[in-house]
């Protein structure tokens, strides 16, 4: 169903993407500088099921929808934005003590993934980059378009979570021994905030080309 040389290509193409910085793993990073490895991972979770998701609409055609309606990129673009302000704005306001979460450590994951999987999820410049990137290692000689999709952003949702899993995890265990002082807790607060505002503005700025 797959031209292996193709998929070879895109493996290599993917690799090369995923350990690339970029909106996601700065997110992840930030995840885990405020919650620790656990939030880091978890954030990298949702992350990967909403590229998950992502992947499942380029297969079914549902992606090239925002290529015909711009007003419906523009409103997920600034609803996309409006949430990271909100994670901004809650990290510039966090005043907790290091530690002082530990009573509701689920609470904490679940919150982690959700946020990992909205900001993604809200950010139409990950739709338009699956239907721009994927049909390029597509055959359609062999057949089985949605299949082929399917499979090629499967492998991607795959090796981002592995990397992003990866970043998160490292980002919060240092996050976590320097959080042993409540003034640089705060110092990292302060910078997850700032990571978040400065995504939402790169979200409203950006073109969608």
């Amino acid at each position: 169903m797959m031209d292996t040389t193709l998929y070879l290509a895109f493996l290599v193409a993917a690799f090369a993407l995923c350990i690339t910085p970029g909106p996601d793993m700065m997110f992840i990073v930030a995840m885990g500088g405020r919650g620790g490895p656990t939030a880091g991972v978890m954030a990298a979770f949702g992350v990967a099921c909403a590229m998950l998701v992502h992947a499942v609409a380029a297969a079914l055609g549902l992606s090239a929808l925002f290529t015909t309606l711009p007003t419906l990129y523009h409103v997920l673009r600034w609803a996309g934005a409006a949430y990271l302000l909100y994670l901004a704005v809650k990290a510039f306001r966090d005043r907790s003590v290091p530690g002082g979460d530990d009573a509701a450590p689920r609470a904490g994951m679940r919150r982690a993934f959700w946020q990992g999987a909205i900001t993604n999820l809200l950010n139409p410049k990950v739709i338009l980059f699956n239907v721009a990137f994927l049909p390029q290692f597509v055959d359609p000689s062999l057949g089985h378009v949605p299949g082929q999709l399917l499979v090629l952003g499967g492998t991607l949702v795959v090796m981002g979570f592995l990397w992003d899993g990866f970043v998160g995890l490292l980002s919060g265990r240092l996050a976590s021994l320097l959080r042993r002082s409540a003034r640089v807790n705060r110092w990292l607060n302060i910078v997850s905030g700032t990571v978040f505002t400065g995504l939402a503005v790169r979200l409203v700025v950006a073109s969608p080309k």
